[in-house]
C-alpha cells in the first residue's frame, strides 16, 4: 500500500526519504534517516524496528547491501517486509519479500532506490528513480520530482492519502520533515510540495538559531529587532 525512494546527495551528502501510501501517517513508521550514515524506507505490513536497525549497522561501518542482507538473515517475518536502503558512498539496496502485498517490485540506481507494493503496475519504481536522476536542485526538490514521477506513471493501485519527506544534514536533528497524515481529498504529495516549497527557504535559518540563536536571521515576529 506504498511506494517510496531513499536517497543521497551527492553533492552536499544530505540523506532523504520521501513516501506515500493509502494508510494514515505513513512517514511515521516507514521513514528513517541519520546524518552522515544513510536513510531507510520500512514498508509493506510495516516493522518500525527495521529502519534503525539497519541505521544502527551502516553507523557501525557496514554498507546498505550488508545491512539488508543482515536483517534479511537475522529480522522475523521479512518474508512481509520491503526494506530500501541507501549508505554515505550513494551505495543501494532492496529487500522485498515474496509475501508484499498485490503489485510489487523495485529499481535501484546510483545514490537512490525505489520501490512500492499494491502498485498500479511495475513500472512505477523505475519512474521515480528516472525522475529523480533527472531532476535538479536541492535533494527535497528532487525527492519531489520522483514521488511526482511514480503518480504520473500510475502509483498506488488505489488513492493515496498520506506522505511524507524526511532530510538529514550535519546534525543529529532532521534538516526537513514534512508530513500530511491524512487527507480525504486531494493528493499527499501535492500537500508535502507545498510543505517544501514554504519551508526551503527557511530551513538553513532553523539550523542556525539551533547552534547559534544570536547569529540567526530576523525571527519575523513583534518585538524582534
Amino acid at each position: 500500500m506504498t511506494f517510496s525512494l531513499v536517497a543521497r546527495c551527492a553533492e552536499t551528502g544530505q540523506f532523504g526519504v520521501a513516501i506515500s501510501s493509502s494508510s494514515p501517517a505513513v512517514a511515521a513508521r516507514c521513514a528513517y534517516a541519520l546524518a552522515g550514515v544513510g536513510a531507510v524506507a520500512s514498508q509493506n505490513v510495516t516493522d518500525p524496528r527495521l529502519g534503525p536497525q539497519a541505521l544502527e549497522l551502516m553507523a557501525q561501518g557496514a554498507g546498505a547491501a550488508e545491512a539488508v542482507k543482515a536483517l534479511q538473515e537475522g529480522a522475523a517475518h521479512m518474508a512481509y517486509r520491503q526494506v530500501l536502503a541507501v549508505d554515505a558512498q550513494g551505495g543501494t539496496a532492496i529487500h522485498s519479500g515474496p509475501n508484499s502485498l498485490g503489485i510489487w517490485t523495485q529499481a535501484e540506481g546510483q545514490d537512490v532506490a525505489a520501490g512500492g507494493n499494491l502498485l498500479a503496475n511495475d513500472g512505477v519504481p523505475q519512474a521515480m528513480v528516472a525522475g529523480f536522476e533527472a531532476a535538479t536542485g536541492a535533494l527535497g526538490d528532487r525527492l519531489i520530482a520522483a514521488m511526482r514521477a511514480g503518480v504520473a506513471a500510475g502509483g498506488e493501485a488505489g488513492p493515496v492519502h498520506s506522505a511524507g519527506m524526511l532530510i538529514v544534514d550535519r546534525e543529529s536533528w532532521p534538516f526537513a520533515e514534512l508530513r500530511c497524515d491524512w487527507i480525504d481529498e486531494g493528493c499527499p504529495i501535492e500537500a508535502i510540495a507545498r510543505a517544501w516549497e514554504v519551508y526551503q527557504p527557511q530551513a538553513a535559518d532553523y539550523v542556525t538559531r539551533a547552534l547559534d540563536p544570536s547569529a540567526a536571521p530576523s525571527y519575523g515576529v513583534p518585538g524582534d529587532e
